[in-house]
């Protein structure tokens, strides 16, 4: 029974893209371990850019400081 747990930032994911998510992971989980679609479970996780660092600081400090270097 695999679980899976998807985090991304929230900005923006639409409902289209999270279940293209869902089904591209069952997909390849039953391709290469052979594992039952019926007993996958898939949680996709939106991050606010606040809770989520990188390189010691925050997404959008992270960014905004990349940005700068050009």
């Amino acid at each position: 029974m695999p679980f899976v747990n998807i985090k991304v930032t929230d900005e923006g994911v639409t409902p289209e893209q999270k279940s293209r998510l869902i089904k591209g992971v069952t997909d390849l989980l039953h391709d290469v371990l052979g594992k039952d679609p019926d007993s996958t479970f898939v949680v996709i996780d939106e991050v606010p850019l606040t809770d989520w660092g990188v390189g010691g600081v925050n997404v959008a400090e992270y960014r905004a400081r990349r940005a700068a270097l050009g």
